[in-house]
């Protein structure tokens, strides 16, 4: 073989090793992120990230993500899972509300689920068990022991407004989970003395005339049941409140950062934080069977003064002493 020819082939072989060495590279694992409401806060997504990275993973590096947002409109959610599935992502992120997580269980029995939400996953027939949550999905509930929250929260309503003796409930009816045994509320409210109302909303439209229905009603304050629709819309909802001088407990410290009166929930940065690193898990070959359902342990207490003020409310101390965050 003369020289020419013969440097010729070992420098092709060469050339050719690095391209055949990248042909052989894995894929990147993608995560599908299935959002029931808005886009997830800069806040949130850092916290999630965080999670991640924690078991492993960094968004560019060594996995992707898929976002799939239904701004509410939970009709949107089956066709984004089915996308999600059709595209063979590694991992769903069912965020949100409980409507995202039924809408990626309904569309794959494989692909492993990770929910992060505010309910009971058992008592709406999400999962078995806390412990044993199912074939391929767990997650993360916010609620913990909801009878528990609920009660927590009414009783908070209730330390902020003595005199109250009835309380309304906000509830979206495009939520199923929403009108999963109601009798429950009711019977929270009267371990604690109070009757409660319950009215709906399922679009910014419905928020004034649902408040304005309580004018002729004995109700002292609102109680609005977590879903990521009002999430999604909360400023028009807070406003709706504020135009007819009606004090409200949420569930979620945003809320009374943007004027709302008190919120006590779960602090949903650290579940998104557990939410990433139960997603990074799964990719590194965990079962979704084995991770029992993780439920809160850290709490917030947002009051609003300046709204406190408006409504003509005087926050008690034992309030003030509890809460985690005061707004002036």
């Amino acid at each position: 073989m003369k020289r020419r020819e013969f440097l010729a082939l070992v420098g092709g072989a060469a050339a050719a090793r690095p391209l055949a060495a990248n042909a052989q590279q894995p894929a990147m694992p993608v995560i599908g992120f299935l959002n029931s409401g808005s886009a997830p806060s800069p806040q949130s997504l850092a916290a999630f990230h965080a999670g991640l990275k924690e078991s492993g993973f960094i968004e560019g590096q060594n996995v992707t993500i898929e976002h799939r947002t239904a701004d509410g409109k939970y009709d949107r959610l089956s066709a984004f899972a089915a996308d999600l599935v059709g595209r063979k992502v590694n991992v769903i992120v069912a965020n949100g509300s409980p409507p995202s997580a039924f809408a990626a269980r309904t569309a794959t029995t494989t692909i492993p689920i990770v929910f992060l939400f505010g309910a009971d996953p058992v008592r709406i027939g999400l999962v078995a068990s806390l412990n044993r949550p199912g074939v391929n999905i767990t997650g993360i509930s916010t609620f913990g022991s909801e009878n528990e929250i609920v009660t927590k929260q009414l009783e908070l309503l209730r330390e902020l407004i003595p005199n109250a003796r009835a309380f309304a409930l906000l509830v979206n009816p495009k939520n199923p989970t929403h009108g999963v045994d109601k009798s429950r509320w009711r019977r929270i409210a009267d371990a604690l003395g109070v009757t409660i109302e319950i009215i709906s909303a399922s679009s910014e439209g419905d928020y004034d005339p649902a408040i304005a229905s309580l004018a002729d009603k004995p109700v002292d304050a609102v109680y609005v049941v977590a879903d990521s629709f009002f999430g999604s819309f909360r400023r028009g909802l807070i406003a709706a409140l504020a135009n007819h001088a009606m004090p409200a407990m949420f569930t979620n410290r945003q809320y009374a950062v943007e004027g709302g009166l008190i919120c006590y929930g779960s602090n949903l940065s650290e579940a998104q934080r557990h939410t990433g690193i139960y997603t990074g898990r799964i990719l590194k070959g965990d079962k979704p069977a084995d991770l029992p359902v993780v439920r809160p342990t850290k709490f917030d207490l947002a009051i609003n003064l300046k709204t406190a003020k408006a409504l003509r409310l005087t926050v008690p101390d034992s309030l003030l002493m509890q809460a985690t965050e005061v707004i002036e």
